[in-house]
């Protein structure tokens, strides 16, 4: 049906349609699969099944974005801005894609490492609602719809954490808990005040009537915001909260939070700060440059400190976020894109890590580096895999983790032989003191747990450490799962010019919304 005769019969496009097909089979998916859950070997099927399903439809809605711009479709026949409308431009559905496709690569790890467990603890539903709530997330265009979606993810990551019912989990989902809801509560009090001075909650009505606000108003409802995305992707300094839970759950569980959740929360921080609310930029821009520089340096040296195996990868994830930050403190056509493309970088390399880690702590039976050793001869090549997460995270060339970070420092020396801006030669400073310290954290994890010969001892170290025996079959789900993300991030890595492209285009859309706000319908209400 061509686009003159949806406007005549008032009938929704097939491209409006695949923005919340995605949301659809999420949660369909999610609740068929509760009833599921007492057949043997059914979830598992069911949910990768499903999530196949996301991919293809994601697929196709980029695109449909990459021919014709950002797709909306407004919920119940209400005309915008009433109705709740779902908006996906090209870096939202990328994001979207790429959080899928690590759901369904996790689910396979995690059939290997749940063998023998019981399938009624609803396990593959909880994974399809959080890829529902993330997905939401990343596509909706409304900020009280975002709300909703992050409260769907917490509802979902509080039962993923629990799940075993064991001590440390308990522990650290109430840790997480009690943080998260704290920042929905902000993120609440924010969205009741933007409610009241602009009368609209749509995101693309918000563009157009924001400038015309109260700015001393606004620019306390953005740093509301701030504070809220913040928690959410555990920026310094509100970032405690997440070493001291994503280490407790199986692996698995700690893959799929640490890869989408934090990213979920910095990228609505992007889009605040960069595509609703620019004017009130300015005034928090330099709490967002020492947000991004504490986080890009104070990450590592955690990472270093710790010796806990996830734990490490939990503050080594926290630098990743400064990165991100310091793209979003530097508003240029670079920083942006460096922002987006480290975010995704990190959904696919944090999710890899944790699934290693996992599979570490599977062959040596413990989660302390002080007892981990000789891995390196037991299994050269996932000591290659960790060595290669490692260097992408550090940012190190032809890897994926160099071309965010590049832009980045594109971004941060742009004009610095004329004039020196405070803030960004010290971002500058702290994105590549972040490199060398991941690189010394990362590598530091890999000689201990590989190179060494065995545990740590009283005098130097045990000559060899006992290893646990894994199934063949066992092995290779997870040693598959984890070896196709790698692979991923090293094309990636070696042939970046459709992502730097990509990021070009998105980045094109959040500078100048104007095709976002048509996508809407709303073109001509910006001031």
């Amino acid at each position: 049906m061509d686009e003159q005769a949806v406007l005549i019969t008032g009938m929704t496009a097939t491209s409006e349609w695949l923005v919340v097909l995605p949301l659809v089979l999420a949660l369909m998916g999610s609740a068929f699969l509760l009833v599921l859950r007492r057949a043997k070997g059914a979830p598992a099927l069911a949910a990768m099944l499903v999530v196949i399903g996301i991919i293809a439809c994601e697929i196709a809605l980029i695109g449909q974005i990459l021919r014709g711009g950002p797709v909306s479709m407004t919920m119940g026949g209400w005309l915008p801005p009433f109705g709740i409308s779902f908006t996906a431009d090209l870096m939202g559905a990328g994001f979207a894609l790429a959080a899928a496709i690590v759901t369904l690569l996790v689910l396979i790890y995690a059939e290997a490492e749940r063998a023998g467990e019981g399938a009624r603890d609803g396990f593959h539903a909880l994974v399809l609602l959080l890829l529902g709530g993330v997905t939401g997330s990343f596509l909706t265009g409304d900020l009280f719809n975002l709300y909703v979606w992050f409260e769907v993810m917490l509802i979902a990551s509080f039962g993923l954490l629990v799940l075993g019912g064991k001590p440390l989990q308990l522990d650290a989902a109430v840790k997480y808990g009690f943080l998260n809801i704290m920042a929905a509560s902000f993120f609440l009090l924010a969205l009741g005040l933007l409610n009241g001075l602009l009368g609209t909650l749509n995101m693309a009505d918000i563009i157009g009537k924001a400038p015309g606000a109260n700015p001393a108003a606004m620019t306390a409802v953005a740093a509301l915001l701030m504070l809220a995305f913040a928690i959410k992707g555990a920026a310094f300094p509100v970032n405690n909260w997440l070493p001291a839970s994503y280490h407790a759950p199986p692996a698995a569980v700690s893959a799929l939070l640490g890869g989408l959740l934090t990213k979920v929360g910095v990228f609505a921080l992007l889009r605040t700060m960069i595509v609703l609310l620019p004017g009130s930029y300015g005034l928090l821009q330099p709490l967002l440059a020492a947000a991004a520089i504490g986080s890009l340096l104070l990450g590592p040296l955690g990472a270093i400190a710790e010796t806990n195996l996830r734990r490490a990868i939990g503050f080594m994830l926290i630098g990743g976020i400064g990165a991100v930050l310091a793209g979003i403190a530097m508003p240029t056509p670079d920083g942006i894109a460096g922002a987006g493309l480290y975010i995704l970088h990190a959904i696919f390399t944090l999710t890899a890590l944790y699934l290693v880690a996992g599979i570490i702590e599977q062959r040596t039976g413990h989660a302390d580096t002080r007892q981990m050793g000789g891995l390196y001869a037991a299994s050269s090549p996932l000591s290659l895999l960790f060595l290669l997460l490692v260097l992408a995270i550090a940012g190190v060339p032809p890897l994926l983790g160099f071309w965010p970070k590049l832009l980045l420092l594109q971004a941060s020396t742009a004009g610095m032989g004329t004039t020196i801006d405070p803030w960004r030669l010290l971002l500058t400073l702290a994105l590549l003191g972040n490199a060398v310290l991941t690189l010394i954290a990362g590598t530091r994890i890999w000689a201990h747990v590989f190179w060494r010969g065995g545990w740590e001892g009283e005098g130097s170290e045990y000559q060899e450490a006992p290893l646990v025996a894994v199934p063949r079959n066992a092995g290779l789900l997870t040693f598959g799962a984890s070896g196709a993300l790698v692979l991923m991030i090293v094309v990636a890595g070696l042939w970046p010019n459709p992502l730097l492209e990509a990021a070009r285009i998105g980045v094109a859309d959040m500078i100048d919304p104007e095709r976002y706000i048509a996508a809407v319908e709303l073109a001509g209400e910006r001031q």
